[in-house]
């Protein structure tokens, strides 16, 4: 097969082509449990990672689906990290995931099935690597490529990690560096290759799911298509906190400075930054700056109240204050 450029079939990369955040809270308000047989412990209250209803005494089930068009050219690279972006969810939420199905878009006509192939090898590889299994799934002809997964896992509900249990005085930790989305809009845009990024974007959060549950971490999220920002404010919000966070602590991939000042950056990172305008004081953080804390992230790490081996701290949570968000 002649190289195709995957990316060039995408109107958003990634995480970058979410409904923005505030049109998706409009669309969702309202709608609530439909009152199943069994207890509903995570719902649609704060926007968390993944849904859980509880099995038993001892667990919960963790249930989610994330999808995208490509974020990178290559098929391959491509399937590991929609992989790894989905399983993220269940690991978000403290748990395991057990069972994973392909959810496949693919415009037949005009791309090789032969492509189509490798997005898939390069989920299942993920897969293998979590101890997940991947059965089946489904997929449907469309106008441009997608591909993510269907994920069930499992937690015990004392461990759940959620958005709304946060307490004032705690650190906050992140676990991945930023800048994955203005590097993706460069690779779209000029064909670079940043294999950092994808190095980032294909590393499981597991581990560090792990070293938040054992470390009793009860508060966090992961960070993907609402940016740092955006995933805070969402944290603040549902704890009914203030986010503090230090500018000059978060840590980035190289070449994402120079990728901003180049004008690299996607019309998903600016309404992230636009959402949470209204809700943040910027102090004296400039407009590079504000955009990276707002970059959309693909496959990004957790932003979680505690401290981990290997994270750095970024910020604390403050009593609530006349803003949700504070950058210092």
């Amino acid at each position: 097969m002649e190289p195709v450029r995957l990316t060039r079939y995408a109107r958003g990369g990634g995480c970058a082509c979410k409904i923005p955040p505030g049109e998706l809270e409009r669309m969702v308000a309202g709608l609530g449990p439909t009152g199943g047989t069994t207890e509903l412990l995570v719902g649609l209250d704060h926007g968390d990672d993944a849904a859980v209803v509880r099995l038993d005494e001892r667990t919960g089930l963790v249930s989610t689906a994330d999808f995208f068009t490509p974020v990178v050219d290559d098929a391959y690279d491509w399937g590991r990290i929609a992989a790894t972006n989905a399983l993220s969810d269940v690991y978000a939420m403290g748990g395991t995931p057990l069972l994973a199905l392909n959810l496949l878009c693919w415009p037949r006509e005009v791309l090789p099935l032969e492509l189509a192939r490798e997005v898939l090898r390069g989920g299942q590889d993920v897969a293998r690597a979590a101890g997940c299994h991947l059965a089946g799934g489904h997929s449907v002809d469309d106008d441009g490529p997608k591909y993510g997964l269907a994920v069930t896992g499992v937690v015990r509900p004392e461990e759940l990690i959620t958005l709304d249990a946060g307490q004032a005085g705690l650190p906050l930790s992140l676990t991945k560096p930023l800048g994955v989305g203005v590097l993706n809009t460069r690779h779209k845009a000029t064909g670079e290759s940043f294999p950092e990024a994808v190095a980032t974007m294909t590393t499981l959060n597991r581990d560090a799911a792990r070293a938040a549950v054992a470390a009793g971490v009860r508060c966090g999220t992961d960070v993907t298509g609402f940016g740092l920002l955006g995933h805070a404010s969402k944290l603040a919000r549902a704890s009914g906190l203030t986010v503090a966070l230090d500018a000059a602590r978060v840590p980035y991939l190289s070449g994402v400075r120079e990728a901003v000042r180049d004008g690299y950056v996607s019309g998903g990172s600016r309404r992230n930054l636009e959402w949470v305008s209204p809700w943040t004081d910027f102090g004296r953080v400039g407009e590079d700056d504000r955009l990276l804390l707002a970059d959309a992230q693909t496959s990004g790490g957790l932003l979680v109240a505690g401290e981990l081996p290997g994270a750095t701290v970024i910020g604390e949570l403050l009593p609530r204050g006349e803003r949700m968000v504070l950058v210092r």
